[in-house]
């Protein structure tokens, strides 16, 4: 019998063996490849076609944000509201969403009504319209939300570090102002959605409760089309950093705070020092731990959240701290983050605040693998990085072992202040 007088032992999230479960994976006609992960107690599904097809691609600026958004507002056969109406009837979510290098159409349904769903979304794959009435709303719509984003600091932030980190011409480092929203053009969005969706690189990732003939279906619908397998490869773009290091922007005469974004460019996944990079900083900023958030929040009060985090780039990334102060005690705040970049420099890590890390980093994994669009999402990752179920082990491995005097050495390598852009947004 249970004796409850006795506590359970605690056991550290670094103890558990994690496991990644395996995808099954098949072509279609065309080529296309098929990632599934038939798993989870609801049926439920979800479907997500990821083109190559992001502003990675474009040629003029938001041309791909407008494609992605529009494959929904009318084909041939149906309007706007009736494809909206198609996927309402049977309760379920049709969402499109543009990235820097890849777009994505995805599908939320029970798995019974697969069927009636997958030719609404080849409609809307192979004979969308892109009605001019749609456009001009599109571009309104657009126009309104830049023009209320813009009187934000924070994202103003945003826009300004990663052109100075990439140059404003990268796929990166670019944005939309409103003269390039204005400028949008049917023409020029047909082109886009021939070369790249109808004729584009797609690969197919499918989770949840997988019904009965599903790859026929999949084939059925999606097999005959002229895209083709992905190469999981992006052209190579130079990128043109600012000469400059330091900014200091006056967005709003009234703003009571500042928007504080310090960057660095950073090798992609590929580079050996990654996955440790990961794990420092986590230490550093990454969580609500971490050593930024001790300092600046907790102990003087700068900000409500001060976080660090590297960007989920494909070709490239960056390091990125990232904050909201008082305009009195931006300057402060900076001061603050290298010093918190020096000490990690400077002295090694505890074991003590090394285990809570590695204990805090295993225990997001385990959350991140509970359920089948959250495992898939880790596939997803994984695969179109180009990389391998080794990679995920890899990274468990590090997390698990990597030691106090390896992560000091990469302080000393990456966080030094001489190699991160400064920006401030009033």
């Amino acid at each position: 019998m249970l004796n409850r007088s006795i506590a359970p032992p605690i056991k550290d999230a670094i103890d558990y063996a994690l496991t990644l479960k395996p995808y099954d994976h098949y072509l279609l006609d065309n080529g296309v490849p098929v990632y599934t992960i038939d798993a989870g107690a609801q049926d439920v599904l979800q479907v997500e076609l990821v083109f190559y097809a992001g502003n990675y691609f474009e040629q003029r600026k938001g041309i791909a944000a407008a494609t992605n958004y529009m494959l929904k507002n009318g084909t041939s056969k149906r309007t706007a509201f009736q494809i909206n109406e198609d996927f309402e009837y049977y309760g379920a979510y049709c969402n499109r969403s543009c990235y820097n290098e890849t777009a994505v159409i995805s599908l939320h349904t029970l798995s019974k009504h697969i069927e009636k769903l997958l030719p609404v979304i080849q409609d809307m794959l192979t004979d969308s319209i892109f009605p001019e009435e749609e456009l001009n709303i599109y571009k309104q719509n657009s126009q309104q939300r830049l023009k209320v984003n813009l009187q934000k600091a924070e994202f103003v932030a945003g826009r300004l570090i990663d052109s100075y980190l990439y140059g404003e011409k990268h796929p990166y480092g670019t944005y939309t102002k409103l003269e390039d929203i204005e400028g949008l053009s049917t023409g020029e969005i047909k082109k886009f959605y021939q070369d790249y969706y109808l004729k584009g690189q797609c690969v197919m990732f499918v989770s949840g409760k997988l019904p009965v003939g599903l790859a026929q279906l999949l084939n059925k619908h999606f097999g005959q089309l002229n895209v083709v397998k992905p190469t999981y490869k992006l052209p190579v773009i130079e990128s043109h950093p600012a000469g400059q290091k330091k900014y200091r922007i006056q967005n709003d005469e009234s703003a009571v705070q500042g928007a504080i974004r310090i960057g660095a460019p950073f090798p992609n996944r590929h580079h050996p020092d990654f996955k440790r990079v990961v794990v420092l900083n986590n230490v550093f900023g990454g969580f609500f731990g971490s050593r930024l958030m001790g300092n600046i929040r907790e102990e003087k009060g700068y900000t409500y959240g001060i976080y660090s985090y590297l960007q989920n780039h494909i070709a490239q990334s960056a390091w990125i701290i990232s904050t909201e102060a008082g305009k009195d005690v931006c300057e402060k705040t900076i001061d603050e983050v290298y010093l918190e970049m020096k000490k990690l420099r400077d002295e090694k890590i505890d074991e003590e605040e090394l285990l809570l890390v590695r204990n805090y980093m295993i225990g997001g994994i385990l959350g991140d693998l509970d359920g089948p669009f959250q495992i898939m999402a880790k596939w997803k990752n994984i695969i179109l990085n180009n990389l391998d179920e080794q990679y995920f082990y890899e990274s468990v491995q590090e997390i698990k072992t990597v030691s106090a005097e390896a992560l000091q050495d990469l302080a000393n390598k990456y966080l030094q202040p001489d190699l991160f852009y400064e920006l401030v947004v009033y």
